[in-house]
């Protein structure tokens, strides 16, 4: 039986709502997405929230980090996406309300440091089994490998275009080695490294492979076309489109 393609909201229907926020999640489902993509980071009281950036200034609009913040300080602020507002919700929130839909979980740990909370959050809501732990940073895969050996990890990379900022000057063949050795199950390339034969060639060395950095229709339209397992977009209703259309 073939695997099923999971259509992943890219912090939610991002390019439609405030991304990481309650309606760009709920929206993304409405769109057809079986899958949220979101990031994880924690306040400096101990909560997990869902944020992306390393800084809240395009965000939010103030200066300063997650981890400079209690959860109440952050939500005196709106997330803003044109007229739409929403608030940064926790965790544990976004897990109490998701869980009963039978669709996929990629979260992203965007800090090192947090690996025991969020799979304590995991297992306190039941999707241990529809859940991928994802980064970035390998170090965090490899301390989540540790503390959850028992669940699904999957490592984002620009394996053939250094990703940039990123310090990372493996090549490709070392990081898929030290995946495998690391008994890593997901490899997350970004949408501009797929091609048909590289997924072929993943696909044989067993991962489940998903991509990202979509940028426009077209990058998504080839990165389906080349046979991965799912995608994280921004715009999930012209991926659930598309995908209709191919059958």
């Amino acid at each position: 039986m073939a695997k099923k393609f999971i259509n992943y909201a890219h912090r939610g229907a991002s390019t439609y709502c405030p991304e990481n926020t309650m309606l760009s999640f709920y929206t993304g489902i409405y769109m057809g997405a079986n899958g949220i993509e979101t990031d994880v980071q924690m306040t400096k009281d101990g909560v997990l929230v869902l944020y992306h950036d390393d800084t809240l200034g395009r965000i939010l609009g103030i200066e300063g980090s997650i981890k400079d913040y209690t959860y109440e300080e952050l939500r005196a602020h709106n997330v803003k996406n044109g007229v739409l507002t929403d608030k940064i919700p926790t965790l544990d929130d976004f897990l109490a309300h998701f869980s009963i839909y039978d669709i996929t979980f990629a979260i992203e740990l965007k800090v090192e440091g947090i690996e025991r909370e969020v799979r304590d959050m995991i297992y306190k809501h039941g999707v241990e089994d529809k859940v991928v732990v994802t980064s970035f940073i390998l170090d965090a895969v490899r301390s989540m490998r540790a503390v959850a050996p028992e669940l699904k990890t999957g490592y984002l990379c620009s394996l053939y275009r250094k990703t940039e900022g990123a310090p990372e000057v493996k090549s490709a063949d070392e990081i898929i080695a030290e995946l495998l050795a690391l008994g890593v199950s997901e490899l997350c390339p970004k949408g501009s490294d797929v091609t048909k034969e590289r997924v072929d060639a993943w696909h044989a060395m067993g991962f489940n492979v998903r991509a990202w950095g979509i940028s426009n229709t077209d990058v998504m339209k080839a990165v389906y076309d080349a046979g991965v397992d799912g995608m994280t977009v921004n715009f999930p209703d012209k991926l659930t489109e598309y995908s209709s259309e191919k059958g």
